[in-house]
């Protein structure tokens, strides 16, 4: 009311900016793309992970401390516009919400472990999906992804406020995917499927031989010396050897 011109035009910024925070748009925008580590590290990208280069002094901000925790969404790619920034640590989605949000929340970090060109820290690359024992309901689980994506990411600062700021999101990321064994086609799969034809047959005639000959082995050998029990009569052919018969009597009648 008693102010002039010139000091009324310096609070019109200062108004788009309360009424910005008051609408949740008060989020700072840190121009930084995630980017996949190289494509030289081994397994950068496999059927269920892929590998990130860490973001190094990204978050060297006044208005953000080393208390607050810096998240890293991972989103399908289709649902990055739908994605909303939890106002709580209670509403951050867990890796079992994925299917139904297509977005959720894991690697808990602070900036203390993003130092600007220090070699020698704790985390060099962040490896998206590579912890297989914690359970997807679990806030912050590090879960295999479930599916080739394609996938995008971003990081999220947060306090006990809600969220401070965000990095922009990430190109598209494919995961490896496996393939079918299929045949080749041409003159070898055919003279492959041959032999295998013949095979099985002399296999089959083999089999049959073997098969025959046991019956019949079996077969005779019962037949000539058949097997009773306690009760039954056998009958055995007699024979006598040439120095165990005795002579007959004399003058026997």
């Amino acid at each position: 009311m008693g102010l002039s011109g010139g000091h009324s035009w310096l609070l019109v910024p200062l108004l788009l900016l309360l009424t910005g925070l008051q609408r949740g748009t008060g989020l700072e925008r840190i121009s930084y793309v995630p980017q996949l580590s190289s494509p030289t590290l081994a397994g950068t990208l496999t059927q269920s992970t892929f590998t990130l280069e860490q973001p190094r002094g990204q978050f060297s901000r006044l208005n953000i401390s080393d208390l607050d925790t810096i998240w890293l969404v991972v989103a399908q790619s289709n649902a990055t516009q739908n994605f909303t920034a939890p106002q709580r640590v209670e509403d951050i989605p867990v890796p079992a919400d994925f299917t139904r949000r297509g977005y959720y929340l894991t690697l808990m970090a602070n900036r203390l472990l993003y130092p600007d060109n220090q070699p020698g820290s704790q985390l060099r690359v962040l490896r998206v999906g590579n912890d297989t024992r914690c359970s997807p309901t679990r806030r912050g689980c590090n879960h295999p992804l479930p599916g080739p994506g394609p996938y995008r990411v971003k990081f999220l600062v947060m306090n006990d406020r809600g969220p401070v700021a965000e990095t922009e999101w990430s190109n598209e990321t494919r995961l490896q995917q496996a393939k079918a064994l299929q045949a080749t086609p041409g003159p070898q799969s055919a003279g492959t499927v041959v032999i295998i034809a013949i095979l099985s047959v002399l296999l089959a005639v083999l089999f049959t031989v073997l098969l025959a000959l046991l019956i019949y082995t079996c077969h005779d050998t019962c037949r000539n010396a058949p097997i009773s029990g306690p009760e039954q009569l056998t009958c055995v052919r007699r024979y006598n050897t040439h120095h165990m018969t005795s002579p007959p009597a004399t003058g026997a009648t």
